[in-house]
């Protein structure tokens, strides 16, 4: 019987992934620094504070300023939404959504929790306004999958071991596992500490590597979603996609295999 794995896109078996909030005039030199390094991210938005100071980017310059990286929610008004009654928090993602969209031009379905505020009812709530995965504050210092996409915690803040943490997932090589290391923050914090010499150097060394997956928060789960999609013979002799989305898997000796949308493929 074969022995298969699952891989990320193009057979690798390590993602890069990170998280910016908030919509500061900041994310310019964020993104143009993770364009040039091949690094994507998210930006989570609030849609109905554009206009209340001119610290915000506006949107009309959004899709091209973050051409590339994933736009997602962060709610309309940013509140504590487990404070909120849930209709009121429905209609802080859906508007929010609804408002992203227009800019976008694809369906936004990513939140990073305002003030990292969730409950129990919130996580359940999500997946009926079309909300796939929810980042939470905090730094879990691994590098290992998410269980509950609801309560996506990352690695690390950027100023929480950044340098050392990147290190340390540039050190592993186990091809029997899936590593992710996901970074979030504030692109504005580097401008309140002046260490903008942080995130370059962590740019720098982290870009560019062949065997690193370089994502979106939502391309992740697109990739766990169709992995976990596919359709294997009783004794993994081929493997059907059923899905749009070319998967990718290692067989025995540990060569990559692309599994096409749509397609059978014997193995």
């Amino acid at each position: 019987m074969n022995r298969v794995y699952y891989c990320f896109d193009g057979g690798k078996h390590k993602a890069l992934t990170l998280s910016y909030d908030d919509g500061k005039l900041q994310d310019r030199r964020l993104a143009a620094l993770f364009n040039q390094h091949g690094i994507k991210a998210t930006f989570n938005l609030n849609s109905g504070i554009w206009d209340r100071d001119d610290a915000r980017i506006k949107p009309e310059e959004m899709p091209e300023l973050y051409r590339g990286h994933e736009i997602a929610c962060h709610t309309v008004t940013h509140p504590t939404i487990a404070r909120c009654p849930l209709p009121e928090v429905a209609e802080e993602v859906l508007a929010d959504r609804r408002a992203l969209e227009a800019i976008t031009g694809y369906p936004v379905r990513g939140l990073a929790y305002p003030n990292g505020s969730v409950s129990e009812e919130i996580e359940k709530l999500l997946p009926a306004c079309g909300i796939r995965y929810a980042r939470v504050v905090g730094s879990s210092d691994s590098f290992g999958l998410p269980e509950n996409p609801y309560r996506w915690q990352a690695t690390c803040h950027h100023n929480h071991n950044l340098l050392e943490l990147g290190d340390q997932f540039l050190g592993l090589f186990k091809r029997q596992y899936l590593y992710l290391m996901y970074v979030w923050g504030h692109s504005y914090e580097f401008d309140d500490r002046g260490n903008w010499d942080l995130i370059e150097a962590f740019c720098e060394k982290m870009g560019g590597h062949e065997d690193i997956w370089y994502c979106t928060n939502i391309e992740f789960w697109d990739c766990m979603d169709a992995l976990h999609s596919l359709r294997f013979a009783a004794d993994n002799s081929f493997v059907q996609n059923p899905g749009a989305r070319d998967c990718w898997i290692s067989v025995n000796d540990g060569t990559p295999v692309r599994i096409p949308g749509g397609e059978t493929v014997r193995l």
